[in-house]
């Protein structure tokens, strides 16, 4: 997926949720991970996604595809994709920061340039595509290194499921649907392990369908409901993305 910079679309990351969960007491202060790490996450959202599918009506010959946030979304997308025994590709989104603050998403942009600011964005507009341009440019390279990994699929007709490893702003998670939906998927799903519970009101605007194992309060950040939480190494992603062994 490459291209230039598209529309810019605003999400608004400020607003605050108190669902029912909350309401009702079911804060969740963890002393323990939830997850061993990403695969067992997986597995366990793959679970969740059969039970949801089982709900709907059937419908012959579903076209499916799963697409992971890499590179920490590949190892939760595997066993899913494995369980549905559909293609697993990838659509690379990064997030767009100040050069002193790259820890501060102040947008997103994904591969083929489509593009989400906050609220937050700055107001030079030189320093916004400078900015911008940098974040794609990443995104392209990502794209570049991963992409011959991937199986020739669209999403166009597609269920399409994007997951990741979890959603802390949401920002790479929304531009990345924003992405999908320019090819006329049939229906878009967002699958994480983990999110925020704020989050959900705004997930379940961009998408059909959001499922989320676990909201716990307070948040914080993704890899504090791991045990194990290592950064994913672009080697292992291309390996588990050639090794889909189910699709033979």
């Amino acid at each position: 997926m490459a291209g230039g910079i598209s529309d810019v679309a605003t999400l608004d990351c400020n607003r605050h949720y108190r669902g029912d969960a909350i309401a009702e007491g079911k804060q969740m202060m963890l002393s323990t991970p939830l997850f061993r790490d990403r695969t067992h996450a997986g597995e366990e959202l793959a679970k969740e996604i059969v039970l949801q599918m089982s709900f709907d009506s059937p419908q012959e010959e579903q076209k499916i595809v799963v697409y992971a946030l890499p590179r920490g979304g590949v190892p939760v997308a595997v066993p899913i994709a494995q369980r549905l025994q559909c293609p697993l590709s990838v659509i690379v989104a990064k997030k767009i920061t100040l050069p002193d603050n790259p820890e501060l998403a102040l947008g997103a942009v994904t591969s083929d340039g489509q593009v989400l600011w906050s609220k937050r964005k700055p107001l030079n507009l030189s320093l916004q595509q400078r900015m911008l341009q940098e974040a794609q440019t990443k995104a392209q390279q990502a794209w570049e290194q991963l992409s011959p990994s991937c199986p020739p699929v669209t999403p166009h007709g597609a269920l399409a499921l994007v997951v990741d490893d979890g959603i802390a702003t949401g920002m790479t998670m929304a531009v990345t649907v924003k992405a999908l939906k320019a090819h006329q998927p049939l229906a878009i799903w967002i699958c994480v392990p983990v999110a925020p519970l704020e989050l959900m009101p705004y997930m379940q605007e961009w998408c059909d369908r959001v499922i989320v194992l676990e909201t716990p309060h307070p948040f914080f950040n993704v890899s504090r409901f791991y045990e194990e939480f290592e950064q994913v190494e672009t080697q292992t992603a291309l390996s588990q993305l050639q090794h889909q062994i189910w699709l033979q």
